[in-house]
């Protein structure tokens, strides 16, 4: 392969992590983050602990595996994986996956990966994310590379040839798997669809047949679901407003939600790794015209994806709710109906608008996966 300059665009090198961690355990936003995880913890032994580190791998450990320990303990009732015996040590992969929460999708990624003894992936990052000095140390730390947002057309098919020769490289060359989330953003309605963009952005890297090109990469579906959306109302306020003018986020709105995400309470949540896309799935998308390819392999990808896809009470609450139905309350009781609703009208009150329409637009969330997985 070509040797291109990724330097703006790849995580830090072990060589480059003692004087990273420096730089960021000396930012003023590192005792509130430590505090917000590890209570009454003492911040000094903390960073003196972190600033012996001088791998990736030892601050995943000692660092980033605390912290999600701290955020299952606190905000999640039972967590679960299924698939990752599936994964072997001597493949690298695309995980692409569904996306719900900014960081708490491919963190907890990471953590399974760890738990199954296996090396942890490189993370796609957009750069709006990136802004804050804190973040981008955290990120680039942490294996997250850079996915540049927004520009002039030639601007993002530039970004996007680049994020694609790194991908590759990181796969085919670095020996490391990646992940991506399936579409640009969080799935805001709770109904995921691959973009044709981003499998397209795929395979910009490389001059080969369509198979080649892409069995290369070993792409691998992710199915993530919690019982409680991570940002839910947030999320229902945003899909409101947007229905009569255009959403503009507001000043830190990206870094609430990440709070939002790693605090709330989660309920249940379960990890799921959907099997590899085949060099015979490929060969099927492959008899169709150009564009018509990537739009097989989306639907192929979907359909992984919700048949993994872990439903759960609120999910089906939230269905017979929205249709008035009864079709799937055999899947919860009439007491964990009334807490889901309780807890729907607590926060929707909070939330300026329509009450009837926010309600429908919140239980839309939850019900979406139901009709994706089952209908």
């Amino acid at each position: 392969m070509e040797i291109i300059n990724f330097e703006d665009t790849r995580p830090y090198n072990d060589s480059e992590i003692h004087d990273a961690i420096q730089r960021m355990v000396d930012h003023p936003y590192f005792p509130s983050f430590i505090a917000s995880f590890l209570k009454n913890a003492d911040i000094q032994n903390i960073k003196n602990k972190l600033l012996q580190i001088n791998s990736v791998q030892d601050f995943q450990i000692q660092m980033m595996l605390p912290v999600f320990l701290s955020i299952i303990k606190h905000s999640v009732a039972q967590y679960s994986d299924s698939g990752f015996d599936a994964l072997t040590a001597d493949k690298n992969y695309m995980f692409i996956s569904n996306h719900r929460d900014i960081t708490l999708d491919s963190g907890f990624l990471q953590f399974v990966l760890h738990q199954h003894n296996l090396d942890t992936s490189e993370i796609t990052f957009g750069s709006n994310l990136m802004k804050s000095d804190w973040f981008l140390e955290m990120g680039k730390i942490n294996k997250m590379f850079k996915l540049e947002r927004g520009g002039t057309p030639k601007d993002i098919f530039q970004h996007s040839l680049k994020v694609s020769q790194y991908m590759r490289y990181a796969i085919t060359e670095k020996k490391q798997s990646v992940w991506i989330a399936q579409r640009n953003g969080r799935t805001k309605d709770g109904d995921d669809k691959t973009e044709i963009a981003v499998l397209k952005m795929f395979s910009m890297s490389s001059s080969k047949d369509f198979v080649q090109n892409l069995e290369e990469l070993n792409i691998t579906p992710l199915s993530i679901s919690y019982e409680y959306e991570p940002c839910d109302f947030m999320k229902t306020r945003e899909m409101y407003i947007s229905r009569n003018q255009t959403y503009k986020k507001a000043e830190g709105e990206d870094f609430l939600s990440i709070q939002t995400g790693l605090h709330q309470w989660k309920g249940n949540m379960h990890l799921s790794l959907c099997p590899t896309i085949t060099h015979e799935e490929l060969t099927a998308c492959d008899q169709f015209p150009k564009n018509e390819k990537f739009k097989h392999l989306a639907q192929l990808i979907d359909q992984r994806i919700y048949t993994h896809y872990h439903l759960w009470n609120t999910n089906y609450i939230a269905y017979d709710l929205l249709n008035h139905s009864n079709d799937y309350q055999s899947f919860y009781t009439k007491e964990e109906q009334e807490k889901f609703v309780a807890y729907a009208q607590t926060g929707l009150q909070k939330i300026e608008g329509d009450p009837q329409e926010l309600m429908q637009i919140f239980f839309g969330i939850y019900a979406n996966p139901v009709k994706n997985k089952l209908l």
